[in-house]
Formats: structure tokens, C-alpha cells, sequence
């Protein structure tokens, strides 16, 4: 199977019954995790139980991206068998930021942690990552296997390399942080996620990272104002097959 499930939508903090930024991606049996914020494990645990994953990616040390790997690294340190190192590539802070809450489980007891941005293997996929405008370092990321292109903007501004990054997707997940016409360098709103998707010929695009009470149909109406294919307002539990 190959599959795309979306652990969760919103950006800084979750609104009520949502989660943070998270996304499990399946693939022919291989388990990816893009992002693990606020609220996500649980979400992740249904579909893969105590954390049993086989890689994740955090594109970078803010909470709503990563605190829940707190929760799957205790989930997997107090496993009756722990089993093998799980590999996770994130940029720098990241590993910091999440042993912070962890006084005394040390995460590189459980994650083998390799540095993006930067190029790997990973199982079947080959992970591109570059630097994107945000607060502290943010990588977007792009995954590619036969068959299967998937870009995630993460939380970060707009940039030329996403062009790149999303070139020719099946699906490019987006952050939509901002509403209307409100800017800032290090971060999108939907129209700009709806302008790089135009340019960079993704066939779908899976707008994300909602600041708390927004209405997420004018951000999908402002994407397709500058994007002519399928655009999706993510939702917790949502899935995608390809």
C-alpha cells in the first residue's frame, strides 16, 4: 500500500480535537513520519502501534513540529524489547529542544540521528532536503520513489527552491500559516502555496499548518486563485492512496 495519512493541521498550537503539524507516509510497507507536533502520537499510534515506525523527519525544533517525538521516544525506550535505532533526520536544535523534556531518557538511546539538510536513502525513498526562510533552520523536504513524488513545505516562506523541491509532485503539502494579504518572508499564505505549486507542476496540492481558528475554506479559495489543479484543506485523519 501506499499511502499518505495526515496526523495533523494546525499551526503554533491545536485547536480543540486537532492536532499539530504530522504526517505518516506508507509505502509498499515502509513507515515515514514527517513531523511530530502537538497531538500527533496518539493519531500515529492508531495506525502504528506503540510507535512502531520504520524513519522520521522533522523539518525543524519548533514545538508544534516535534514535541510528540518526546512521546515516541518514551513509547519506544520503555518498550519491553526496544529493538534497533530509528532513524530520524532533522535539522539542528531539534534533538535539543525535545531531550529538554527528556531529564533522563537519552533520545540518541532510541533515534540514530542523521542531519538535514541534506541527501539520504531511506528505505525505498530518496530524501532531498534544502533550506527554507523561518525562525530558526527549516528544511523542505521532497521524497521520491517509483511512482511517488511527495514535497512538504513544512512551516516556512516562501522560496525559489520550492520550485524544485515540489517539481512534478503527486501531492505537495503546503503550509498556509497567513490569510489574505498578509506577508512574511518566513512564512506562506495560501495564495503564495497556491503560486508555488503553479510553478512547480504539482498535481495536487494539500494546503496545512492552519493558525488556530481560520477558515480554511478562504484559505483553499485563495489557493486556487493562483493554482489551476486539486486543492485540498487538510484534516486530521484524512488519507491519500497513489
Amino acid at each position: 500500500m501506499r499511502r499518505l495519512t495526515v496526523l495533523g493541521t494546525c499551526g503554533a498550537w491545536p485547536e480543540a480535537g486537532r492536532s499539530a503539524s504530522g504526517f505518516l507516509l506508507e509505502y509498499d510497507g515502509f513507515r515515514l513520519v514527517l513531523d511530530l507536533g502537538y497531538g500527533t502520537f496518539p493519531r500515529l499510534s492508531e495506525r502504528c502501534a506503540d510507535g512502531q515506525v520504520d524513519a522520521v523527519v522533522v523539518t525543524h525544533e519548533h514545538p508544534d513540529h516535534c514535541a510528540d517525538l518526546s512521546a515516541l521516544c518514551r513509547a519506544r525506550y520503555f518498550a519491553p524489547e526496544r529493538g534497533a535505532r530509528l532513524p530520524l533526520y532533522c535539522t539542528p536544535g531539534v534533538v535539543a529542544r525535545v531531550q529538554a523534556m527528556e531529564p533522563t531518557e537519552d533520545l540518541f538511546d532510541v533515534f540514530d540521528v542523521h542531519p538535514i539538510p541534506s541527501d539520504h536513502r531511506v528505505g525505498p525513498f530518496r530524501l532531498d532536503t534544502a533550506l527554507l526562510p523561518h525562525h530558526v533552520p527549516h528544511a523542505g523536504v521532497r521524497v521520491t520513489a517509483p511512482g511517488l513524488t511527495v514535497a512538504y513545505s513544512g512551516d516556512a516562506g516562501a522560496d525559489p527552491v520550492l520550485a524544485r523541491l515540489a517539481a512534478g509532485a503527486d501531492l505537495f503539502i503546503a503550509g498556509a500559516t497567513l490569510q489574505g494579504t498578509a506577508a512574511d518572508p518566513r512564512l506562506m499564505n495560501a495564495a503564495d502555496a497556491g503560486s508555488w505549486a503553479a510553478r512547480a507542476g504539482a498535481e495536487r496540492l494539500l494546503l496545512t499548518h492552519f493558525w488556530p481558528g481560520s477558515d480554511r475554506t478562504r484559505s483553499t479559495a485563495e489557493a486556487r486563485s493562483t493554482f489551476a489543479g486539486e486543492v485540498i484543506a487538510a484534516e486530521e485523519g484524512m488519507t491519500f492512496t497513489f
